[in-house]
């Protein structure tokens, strides 16, 4: 795990465990919000949290042009339970990293995420994690 990596609690990686829809906040050049649903995972023993998409979508857009300050919040909310990750994100198309973020999102959602021919991954080192009801 990354130094700046933090971990949550037992009863906040079992709600992140759930196979949920989340939010994506990243910031677009002109520093506006952008906010996008999309499906993600979360390992806690490397604090990562991995989010597949095209190296053509605004997420993956924004976060690239961030360069290496680019941070994002990931939000999974159910009723009144929500909980938050943010950290400093990047873009890959690194195979390795792309068939680890592959192989744990088919886990958590019971089916492989859409292939397009430019996926690639948005990886985000967890340094705060916000949370209610967890």
């Amino acid at each position: 795990m990354s130094p700046a990596a933090v971990r949550p609690g037992f009863a906040a990686l079992e709600f992140l465990a759930l196979p949920r829809t989340a939010t994506l906040t990243t910031l677009r050049p002109d520093r506006t919000p952008h906010v996008a649903p999309v499906r993600f995972t979360f390992d806690p023993s490397t604090g990562l949290a991995r989010v597949t998409t095209r190296a053509g979508a605004r997420k993956a857009r924004n976060v690239s042009a961030g360069g290496p300050a680019a941070r994002v919040a990931l939000c999974q909310a159910d009723g009144f339970r929500w909980i938050t990750l943010e950290g400093r994100a990047e873009v890959s198309d690194d195979p390795v990293r792309l068939a680890e973020a592959v192989a744990r999102y088919t886990a958590r959602y019971r089916a492989a995420p859409p292939a397009p021919p430019d996926l690639v991954v948005v990886e985000i080192t967890v340094d705060r994690v916000l949370s209610l009801g967890l």
